[in-house]
């Protein structure tokens, strides 16, 4: 039975959500297999470090990048109407937006889908402050704190299409967007060899990074394989987890798609990853300094991602992975904010990689 008839049987809806099922466990077992965390990976740059963490990291986003541009290239996928390219955007919110996520991922000691990841483990600092930072996505997207987001993306903004995708704005296309992650995995490759062989390091990174571009192709094919209009899209947690707190807080819910699918997906596929490698374990807050300090970082996180346009997978990797302009202005962000409030808050007197969660350091400045 091809797509189109599986659509027409079951209705995009579903189709959508299956989908979403399936990749986000993907997502959730391969990210949680090779510990894939942004915070870590800022954390080892900043201190000069070619550390595991570093290397996963770049891994997952160079092997998203090539993947979804050889797609492109081969005329497997068309993410024009995406909405990090088509729709008007807003520069100053990508780059506000990012500074403040990345603060508040090194505050919550994990992004968003890292707390996802580490919450299925049984994590009840992740789990909180995941909870809160769908409060405040939410808030930021149509409660109190939208008309301060709104505010702040007018400062400066840009029309979509061309003005928007770099591989229009530099003459790279889309050959010159695989050549740079082709040049980004190679860069990969290098830091992992350095930091020392893994299996789940190359395995996790990379299929980490092949989810993003699953999620791209999977939405495209449905797409054109029905007579209804399906928005192109790949894997974001700051929306996501916004629409599943309005679905257990009001009534009528939001219609379900590829995104109600998706996160009860990852917390499935980290579930299993760490049963698997016997990792689930309760772990809970220190003291009433460390809950404090991991609120008031998800509080940051859920607001700075609304107004970026997306999270460190949303914006960082899937917007990133077709250059959107506004996604690479908040990665850039991220990177910058988490550096700088590392700095401010925390000291590391060993390697990150050598430093379990519970047991770093947390101290008022």
């Amino acid at each position: 039975m091809n797509l189109t008839a599986v659509v027409e049987q079951y209705g995009e809806s579903a189709v959508l959500a299956s989908g979403g099922l399936c990749i986000g466990m993907l997502f959730g077992f391969f990210a949680q297999r090779s510990r894939f965390c942004l915070r870590s990976a800022v954390i080892e740059f900043w201190h000069r470090k070619l550390g595991e963490k570093l290397s996963v990291w770049l891994l997952a986003f160079s092997s998203a990048v090539v993947a979804v541009q050889l797609l492109i290239l081969l005329h497997g996928l068309d993410v024009s109407a995406a909405r990090q390219l088509a729709s008007r955007g807003s520069l100053s919110g990508a780059m506000v937006g990012g500074l403040l996520f990345g603060g508040g991922m090194i505050m919550t000691r994990g992004c968003a889908s890292r707390l996802l990841v580490l919450s299925a483990n049984g994590n009840l600092r992740a789990l909180l402050s995941g909870l809160v930072f769908a409060v405040s996505a939410q808030s930021a997207l149509s409660g109190a704190l939208a008309p301060v987001r709104n505010a702040i993306s007018a400062w400066w903004t840009v029309d979509g299409g061309s003005a928007r995708d770099l591989l229009a704005l530099t003459g790279a296309g889309h050959a010159g967007g695989l050549l740079f992650g082709l040049l980004w995995l190679a860069a990969g490759l290098y830091v992992s060899i350095r930091s020392g062989w893994g299996l789940w390091k190359w395995v996790g990174g990379i299929g980490t990074g092949l989810t993003i571009a699953a999620g791209w192709y999977f939405t495209y094919l449905v797409s054109t394989n029905t007579f209804e209009v399906v928005q192109v899209q790949g894997l974001t947690f700051s929306g996501p987890s916004a629409e599943w707190l309005m679905r257990v807080l009001s009534s009528p819910a939001p219609g379900i798609g590829f995104d109600f699918g998706l996160l009860p997906g990852v917390f499935a596929g980290s579930f299993l990853g760490a049963w698997l490698g016997r990792d689930l374990s309760l772990e809970g807050f220190k003291d009433g300094y460390s809950m404090t300090r991991y609120i008031a970082g998800a509080m940051l996180m859920g607001f700075g991602a609304m107004l970026a346009g997306g999270c460190a997978v949303g914006a960082g990797m899937t917007g990133g992975s077709i250059f959107a302009l506004t996604a690479w202005l908040a990665l850039l962000g991220m990177w910058v904010g988490a550096g700088m409030v590392d700095r401010l808050l925390d000291t590391h007197p060993s390697d990150a990689n050598t430093i379990p969660l519970a047991a770093m350091p947390m101290r008022a400045t």
